[in-house]
């Protein structure tokens, strides 16, 4: 089979989708406090390793549609074990797109639990929350299963409109943050601490600007024909800027200044909305969608401090509450052009009451699984690190070194007065520690001597 231009569109379209993850590593790790950056970062490279190859060996089948699964629910998760009996010339390219699209889903998650969780637990919990939570929903919704046309709630209400992932990425990957939030508990001083806020607001631009080029990837990768795509990309293009417009003038009138941050978070935000609704609503409907969205994140963010979780990183405010309002919104904006039409183009409410059940069943489907998944590995093996190590920062206690030097020449990350919290070994007696970069915990980590700066940051 020759390589067709609609082929070679999704391996380029895979790639921009692989390279949101590391501008995912960006926005995060800059919205992260200094000694929590690498952390934040390695985070979401991780994901890359575990979700990449567990989607190799038994992912892919279970998102697959075939006539063997689980109750709609899931497929076989052995009828192609490590990509075996692909019987089309295109199948692994497919596959290829598909695993971007779970290893992005499982990374967004990291952000809600920034500053604290354990390394090695969030190790073990990403290939068994893709294997559990994302493979089934991602069946659910594109691969013939429960929500589809050929499944109960779709022949039941409507099939359920979900283009590039407001069910399947956004609101799974929001509750699954939320509910690690309740799990693992707040961080220290959280609401109080004046040094919970970015340190690195650059690279926070830099990584929204890397996720909105690689979403056009995202959205058009499964274009299936030119005015769809080019439809895809007006809308990929409208509904983000409208959103951080939306956003900073939320900033505006409530704080009297728009931000840097609010910008990136309201691209985000539109980005977000318009992935269910990107081949179903017009121009001017996602520029709509984009407004609505990037109001209503900005309000939602604010909500953490109201109810007292601490989502770090704004996974629930801006990826579940603009995916929610992506998803719903198709039932009001859909166009007849495009295949079912939404209520304000004549199509009844039905098709707005099968986006709204599905979103409502996602939500629980995902807060259940990830409980499920998360609660015994907190209390088997710890999914918070230490209060020392959270104050002396994830990026020191965990991995042995520091996204900055701080003014501390030649040791880049291995800091020796920190060795035994670091290693849990004690340094040999004869061992020099240097005066003058002791940490006291009790003092958040800042060091002692006259000069250096403090690890606080």
């Amino acid at each position: 089979m020759e390589l067709t231009a609609g082929l070679v569109w999704l391996l380029v379209a895979s790639a921009l989708v692989l390279f949101m993850t590391p501008g995912l590593a960006f926005f995060y790790g800059g919205m992260t406090r200094a000694k929590s950056a690498l952390n934040m970062m390695m985070m979401s490279f991780v994901a890359i390793g575990t979700v990449g190859i567990m989607w190799v060996l038994w992912g892919a089948s279970m998102a697959t549609s075939n006539k063997d699964n689980f109750f709609q629910i899931f497929a076989n998760p052995t009828s192609h074990f490590g990509l075996h009996n692909f019987t089309e010339p295109a199948d692994l390219l497919k596959v290829g797109y598909a695993a971007t699209f779970a290893i992005i889903t499982v990374a967004l998650i990291s952000g809600a639990v920034a500053d604290r969780a354990k390394f090695s637990a969030w190790v073990i919990f990403t290939p068994i929350w893709a294997t559990l939570v994302y493979a089934p929903l991602a069946y659910m919704v594109w691969g013939g299963g429960l929500f589809s046309a050929d499944g109960w709630f779709g022949q039941t209400f409507a099939p359920v409109i979900d283009f590039a992932g407001g069910t399947v990425v956004h609101i799974n990957a929001g509750v699954a943050g939320l509910i690690l939030v309740l799990i693992i508990g707040n961080r220290r001083g959280f609401g109080k601490d004046p040094n919970h806020r970015p340190h690195n607001v650059p690279f926070v631009m830099v990584g929204a600007a890397i996720l909105w080029f690689g979403w056009f990837g995202f959205n058009a990768g499964a274009a299936a024909t030119v005015e769809q795509a080019g439809l895809i990309w007006i809308n990929t293009l409208a509904a983000p800027a409208a959103a951080m417009l939306g956003w900073l003038a939320v900033e505006r009138f409530r704080d009297g200044h728009p931000t840097s941050l609010g910008a990136a978070s309201g691209v985000v935000a539109g980005l977000v909305a318009i992935t269910p609704a990107c081949a179903n609503v017009s121009p001017l409907g996602a520029i709509a969608l984009g407004v609505v969205a990037g109001v209503a994140s900005a309000l939602a963010v604010g909500l953490k401090f109201k109810f007292g979780y601490d989502d770090s990183l704004d996974v629930v405010g801006v990826h579940l509450v603009s995916g929610v309002v992506g998803t719903v919104a198709i039932g009001f904006l859909a166009t007849p052009a495009q295949g079912t039409a939404g209520l304000f183009y004549g199509g009844g409410s039905t098709q707005l009451v099968a986006q709204v059940l599905a979103a409502l069943l996602a939500m629980a489907f995902t807060a259940i699984m990830t409980f499920i998944i998360a609660f015994p590995i907190h209390k088997l093996m710890g999914f918070r690190v230490s209060q020392e190590q959270e104050v002396v920062g994830v990026d020191l206690s965990l991995h042995a070194e520091t996204a900055y030097e701080f003014g501390v020449s030649g040791r880049g990350g291995s800091f020796q007065p920190l060795h035994e919290l670091i290693t849990g070994k004690q340094l040999d007696e004869g061992a020099e520690v240097p005066a003058t970069e002791s940490v006291d915990v009790t003092s958040n980590g800042k060091k002692k001597a006259a000069g250096k700066e403090s690890v606080e940051a």
